[in-house]
């Protein structure tokens, strides 16, 4: 059977992905095993979902629900049918003032805080990968984190949900008629799940078990604590729901409750001599009120000592020495400061290294927490290339952590694990541990398994632990879950199992497994490829960041391919490698926007848009490579030629009207692909007189350079507005009395960004070079700052340095380069009186902000001349990338869509951003005209 071809009667082709290309690409989790779908779908609604526990049934085939894709222990791979979720179950709406959130499972958990913040409310759930991990996850796995516990966990704050059963029933249970409704047609699994409540109720020493083991973490197996916290069956087989990890229901709503996001917070990094002194400060602190109580053991340490910015004191502790990352938050600062007082006044009683030093610096904490969640990446980032990293998470009685930690780092020597390090969420006697490993050779493997089983042994057998905390059973725990909780609690999850879908076909092997050494099965190999890819350890974390994430691929995915290629090139498989080789074209070089945006989300800070441009680079001929440099060196008649042809274009629009350079350009990208596309939203080239005859300001306070980007020269003009984009620019330091010097050849004078980003070397070092003698000149060796209008311009001017000669290397340390929101924030706002304010304006952060980390000076600067300024929480990337939505508008218009969903429908005084491609491309999107920033200063001041 063609599976893709059956698939078509129950979904349009457009969301069957069964190419090659496809199918390998989503082969792999942020786990370490490797499966690979026959076929992924995309449905959009829940009688889709339904068809497709029909056509399951109906051919035999496993079907498996992914979100983000974050979970660490192979819940969401599949080598039959792969429901992606990620794309179109993204619904929110809050409700009863943020008090309850209803959620669909393809909206990250990071999204939902950011829709509840100016409620003051988030949710209860905390996973460290908040960001990237999606509500559909973070409920199948009865997902925690550093601060809910047990009590603020996904099963504790789900108040309500809607789920579709493997036969196509859908239940909700915040529909009275339903609990009726279950008990007559799903009457034998009512009578079924009936049957085990009423079992575990008679069963005393049972209903103790799983009573005690829910007092703290644990996801091991189906959450049995339904059946004693509930009692009628849709109630129960609504919170086995929640951390089933898919494989009893599809869950495709949720209303949860809320809990408060306290305002105030006080953060301390506390350093003990060893283990049990930092353990028995667990108890302590926790009774004094810390909420959170993060524990770093000493190889921790070792592993982020360098961070630039650690204290100094790290590098001197002994090696047995730990700490603990505390927080306090409280509603009042007023309470803050009593919690934080109190503490200090009993601190005395622990055995502490240095005085106990707390900080309420949200830049401050940002760096503490920054370094505890730089644990996991730290030791990735290190590792030997082919290994994988694996994170388990187990927790112990409290009272028994500081032994148990002692016999783990024990086991890590004896198994030669020596760059292991154990972390985790101490309050809940909850410790995470990384190692690094092979799966290359049967010893590896072997290796692995005897390790892994000795840590049940001792988690289990010494400390009556438990294997899994807060990251689901998964493949890797799915043997030893009767290990954990016995015969009879293991006979209940197989009867639930075998209740819900007797036929075994959602998820299948995980948590229910029979198979003893699945965990040592269909792991993820990972080839040394190259350095970029080599160091990824396919978390997921980057996918939400990428503006092609709805349209081709991400970047884990482009990473997982490269390693696909070279397993298929040391098989000797050259038809599968030039049929991906080929694929790869398209969905991995040509619609990547190379915004770098994917390595602020990194846990090991790799930029897959260095890994494309590298490849493009090596695709190019010599021939482009000539006429790439030839532009370069002539760019003053690129530039001229630009211009000219912008006119031509307007003239041609103006005569025929207004889409006919839209339908010319579109008929002959046909016959030409590389043709690049006419926009609507492009201008009239702007009037270049200004910038050779710039006004005079004899009594200038300070003076600036002003460079120009070539964006701004060739399309700086904007609809409605007397002034293009230098002028006003001009007008700004007029009215703040700075002078103005416009560098010597401006026009031919670029920042390099365009080569740099289609991986022209030569031609991106000629300009780079070039632009630097050029600003060295106009700067007066560096005695005068250089402001540019447009911040991927600015992004690019700050990188320069690697191609750059010895000589300019020198010059360019002196040079201070500002980007047009640096200059309003530092010299213009300091300095001047807003005259005049609007009502209410929108921002789009621009990426190259974001990685300059100056998104706050344009928020700043916006509430200056604003009284309500927004930032909708889904802005992102535009996809525009200079030229990219020329050439593939598909790509902007995938990546505009979720902010101008934000946007559209709302009425704005303006709409503003800091890149001129940018700004097209919200316009196109939102159907607005956005504005560069300096618009909104001018017209204020």
């Amino acid at each position: 059977m063609n599976i893709a071809t059956a698939l078509t009667r129950i979904l349009p082709q457009s969301r069957i992905r069964a190419r090659y290309i496809d199918r390998v690409s989503f082969a792999s989790d942020a786990g370490f095993y490797h499966l690979v779908p026959q076929a992924v779908v995309q449905p959009v609604g829940e009688e889709e979902i339904i068809s497709l526990f029909r056509f399951s049934r109906q051919h035999r085939v496993p079907l498996v629900f992914r979100t983000g894709g974050t979970s660490l222990s192979g819940q969401c791979i599949t080598d039959g049918i792969l429901v992606d979720l990620s794309q179109h179950w993204k619904r929110i709406q809050v409700e009863q003032n943020g008090e309850l959130v209803r959620v669909q499972p393809g909206i990250t958990g990071a999204m939902v805080n950011a829709l509840l913040k100016k409620y003051s409310r988030k949710i209860g759930p905390d996973p460290a990968s908040i960001a990237a991990a999606m509500m559909g996850g973070i409920l199948s796995n009865n997902a925690s984190g550093m601060c809910c516990g047990v009590k603020l966990n996904s099963y504790h704050t789900t108040r309500s949900i809607r789920f579709i059963l493997p036969d196509g029933q859908t239940f909700s249970t915040e529909q009275p008629a339903d609990y009726a409704r279950f008990e007559t047609d799903c009457a034998e699994l009512h009578r079924r799940l009936a049957a085990l409540r009423d079992e575990i109720a008679a069963d005393q020493v049972l209903y103790n078990k799983i009573r005690d083991k829910y007092r703290t973490k644990t996801t091991v197996g189906y959450s049995l604590n339904a059946f004693i916290d509930h009692q009628h069956p849709l109630d129960i087989l609504a919170h086995l729901l929640i951390g089933a990890e898919g494989t009893l229901a599809f869950i495709s709503e949720a209303v949860l409750q809320t809990v408060p996001d306290y305002p105030y917070k006080s953060t301390a990094l506390l350093y003990f001599p060893n283990i049990y002194a930092a353990c028995s400060a667990i108890v302590p602190l926790t009774q004094a009120g810390a909420l959170m109580v993060e524990l770093m053991d000493r190889a921790s340490l070792h592993a982020v000592e360098n961070m630039p910015g650690m204290p100094a004191i790290v590098k001197t502790l002994p090696e047995t020495a730990a700490a603990l990352l505390i927080e306090f938050q409280e509603a009042t600062f007023s309470e803050l400061e009593e919690r934080v007082k109190q503490f200090l006044a009993s601190s005395s009683a622990l055995s502490l290294f240095n005085d106990p030093v707390f900080t309420n610096d949200p830049e401050e904490q940002a760096f503490l927490w920054k370094v505890r969640k730089g644990l996991f990446p730290a030791v990735g980032a290190v590792r030997a290339s082919g290994t994988t990293v694996i994170l388990e998470d187990v927790a112990f009685p409290v009272e028994k952590l500081g032994d148990a930690i002692l016999d783990l780092q024990e086991l890590f020597r004896q198994y030669n694990y020596l760059n292991a390090i154990i972390f985790g969420h101490a309050k809940d006697g909850n410790i995470h541990f990384v190692v690094t490993q092979s799966f290359n050779t049967p010893e590896e493997i072997d290796r692995y398994d005897r390790f892994l089983r000795e840590v049940v042994r001792l988690v289990v057998d010494k400390y009556g632990g438990t294997l899994k905390a807060e990251h689901g059973t998964g493949r890797n725990m799915a043997p030893f879950v009767e290990t954990e909780w016995g015969g009879p609690a293991y006979a209940i999850m197989k009867k639930i199992r075998e209740a819900v879908d007797p036929e075994g076909l959602l998820n299948p092997g995980v948590i229910v497994n029979e198979d003893a050494d699945v965990h040592i099965k269909n792991l993820k190999e990972l080839p040394s490829v190259e350095q970029e890819v080599d160091r990824c350890i396919e978390c997921g974390f980057c996918e939400h960041k990428c503006p092609s994430r709805d349209l081709t691929t991400t970047p884990r995915r482009r990473i997982v391919i490269r390693r696909e290629l070279k397993k298929l090139q040391a098989a000797g498989d050259t038809a599968n490698h030039k049929l991906l080789l080929d694929q790869y074209q398209y969905e991995g070089l040509d619609t990547c926007a190379v915004d770098g945006l994917c390595a602020t989300a990194c846990p090991v800070d790799i930029n897959t848009g260095d890994l494309v441009k590298r490849l493009r680079r090596e695709n190019h001929s010599p021939a482009a490579n000539r006429a790439a440099l030839w532009a370069a060196k002539n760019f003053n008649k690129v530039e001229w030629a630009a211009r000219t042809a912008l006119k031509a274009g307007t003239a041609l629009n103006r005569t025929f009207g207004r889409h006919t350079m839209a339908r010319l350009t579109g008929g002959l990208k046909k016959l030409v692909p590389a043709m690049a596309l006419w926009k609507d939203q492009l201008p009239v080239p702007p009037d270049l007189g200004v910038l050779r005859n710039p006004p005079s300001l004899p009594q200038a306070d300070s003076t600036v350079v002003y460079f120009p980007a070539c964006i701004t020269r060739m399309m700086g003009t904007y609809q409605g507005k007397p002034k293009n984009g230098m002028e006003t620019f001009l007008s700004i330091c007029q009215k703040s009395g700075i002078a103005v010097v416009i560098p010597d050849n401006i026009e031919g004078s670029c920042c390099s960004q365009i080569f740099a980003s289609k991986g022209f070397a030569s031609a991106y070092a000629f300009t780079a070079n070039q632009v630097v003698e050029r600003l060295w000149t106009a700067s007066r060796e560096g005695a005068l700052p250089v402001v540019i209008d447009v911040s991927s311009c600015a992004y690019t001017l700050h990188h320069l340095r690697p191609v750059l000669s010895e000589a300019n290397k020198g010059k360019f340390g002196q040079l201070t380069i500002l980007d047009s929101v640096d200059f309003l924030h530092d010299m213009v706002l300091p300095f001047t009186e807003v005259k005049r304010k609007k009502g209410s304006i929108v921002l789009h952060p621009v990426c190259s902000l974001e990685k300059m980390k100056t998104s706050h000076k344009l928020l700043r600067v916006a509430k200056q001349f604003a009284q309500e300024v927004t930032v909708p929480p889904a802005a992102g990337c535009c996809g525009m990338a200079g030229d990219r939505g020329f050439l593939f508008p598909e790509l902007t218009a995938s990546a505009t869509r979720p902010e101008a969903s934000e946007v559209t429908g709302k009425t704005f005084e303006g709409y503003y951003s800091s890149t001129k491609t940018c700004e097209m491309a919200l316009s196109e999107a939102v159907k607005k005209n956005y504005e560069s920033i300096l618009y909104l200063v001018d017209e204020g001041l």
